[in-house]
């Protein structure tokens, strides 16, 4: 049995211990059976695993796109785009330059505008030293770029406005890195003993054609960091991010971690613990037209019903920040591979549908993993929820 299994049982029978049991404390809603919420992006065959998507949704509301990775953590390629609202998909990989297929692990999308107006599409891939794709024409047509030369795990997991609701070409990107005690940084993910993970942050003044030299922005004793998701407080004077946890293997170690910043990411408060409802892996959200805040993550509590599937998470900005356990949680698709699904795509259409998508062991047949959305509008968690 291999070392991953190993850990997914000690979670499971820490659950099953029955004192760590904390979603009672919230409504847990599930869609994840109602098929005609599901669309198919990419279906994984015995042969194919399709693994670790990212989206962005154009201001129309309503043109998205969306790139992943072929197995996990492997080459990058696939890119498919919807004019619909991720109702169907139409691939472009043939538009993509031949060595984007050279690019390994987890791929993350982003639409950043210069302060002219003009917008680029980005695609970062974590391998070799944070290479690039960029388009200028609405991904039309795509070229490569150098690497940034960042040694890392995984490129950004997110990028925001360092002004928001300002147009003036300045982001803040976060990513992570494995340093050893020496302040040595690894590439990729070689297991280091003594080693940890490092939320890192590098900003752009270009829309994202050059970057400052990063910054560690969160290194936790005993913790492991990682897959930050910043993201502004509704009234534009804080960030929040909220951070997996690595390293621990149950209970009190496997909560997720969340900081702050005041002053547009200089200084930052001490990584604490989240709620057990946000407890998870990967989260990335979006805020809900109701202005209630929506997270989908891979869960990890221990003693969640919904342990190792793909989750959501409804509540408000103050909820994270007093670390309240927030309206309810949903299981929004059942992975039948243990823990393995969870890199998210969230958006929401102009229609107010809201778009969560994943890679995940979609059934139980000899097909690898796909790349599968679901949608739903708050409005129906809602009624569910209170009942």
């Amino acid at each position: 049995m291999t070392k991953n299994r190993w850990l997914w049982l000690s979670i499971v029978c820490c659950g099953m211990a029955g004192n760590l049991v904390s979603q009672d404390n919230v409504p847990c809603v599930d869609i994840s059976q109602e098929k005609e919420r599901h669309v198919v992006i990419a279906a994984g065959t015995p042969e194919v695993y399709q693994g670790h998507p990212y989206s962005v949704m154009m201001p129309d509301g309503q043109t998205v796109f969306c790139v992943w990775c072929v197995n996990h953590g492997g080459p990058a390629g696939p890119m498919a785009r919807s004019v619909d609202g991720g109702k169907t998909w139409t691939r472009l990989d043939e538009r993509l330059p031949e060595v984007y297929k050279t690019f390994k692990n987890c791929p993350s999308i982003y639409r950043l505008v210069n302060a002219d107006g003009q917008e680029f599409l980005w695609v970062w891939v974590a391998q070799p030293r944070m290479p690039s794709i960029v388009s200028a024409d609405g991904g039309e047509t795509w070229r490569e770029q150098k690497p940034l030369g960042f040694p890392n795990v995984m490129a950004f997991s997110t990028i925001i406005p360092e002004n928001p609701g300002v147009r003036d070409g300045k982001y803040l990107g976060f990513y992570l890195h494995r340093a050893v005690v020496d302040c040595e940084v690894m590439d990729g993910e070689p297991r280091v003993k003594n080693a940890c993970l490092q939320v890192m942050m590098a900003k752009t003044e270009d829309a994202g054609w050059t970057w400052s030299p990063p910054v560690v922005v969160a290194s936790v004793p005993g913790k492991d960091p990682c897959e930050p998701c910043a993201f502004w407080s509704p009234d534009g004077k804080e960030i929040c991010v909220l951070m997996r946890e690595n390293r621990g293997a149950g209970g009190e170690k496997r909560r997720a971690l969340q900081m702050f910043s005041r002053d547009h990411g200089h200084t930052w408060s001490t990584p604490v613990e989240t709620s057990w409802e946000l407890t998870g892996h990967r989260h990335i959200g979006t805020y809900l037209p109701d202005g209630r805040l929506f997270f989908a993550f891979r869960d990890t509590a221990p003693g969640s019903p919904t342990l190792g599937s793909f989750v959501g998470w409804v509540g408000s900005y103050e909820d994270i920040q007093k670390g309240r356990p927030g309206d309810y949680r949903v299981k929004l698709l059942h992975s039948h591979a243990g823990w393995d699904c969870g890199y998210p795509g969230v958006y929401v259409t102009k229609e107010g549908t809201v778009v969560a998508l994943t890679y995940i062991k979609y059934d139980e047949s000899p097909n690898k993993h796909s790349v599968v959305a679901t949608r739903f509008r708050v409005e129906e968690l809602d009624a569910k929820s209170q009942k």
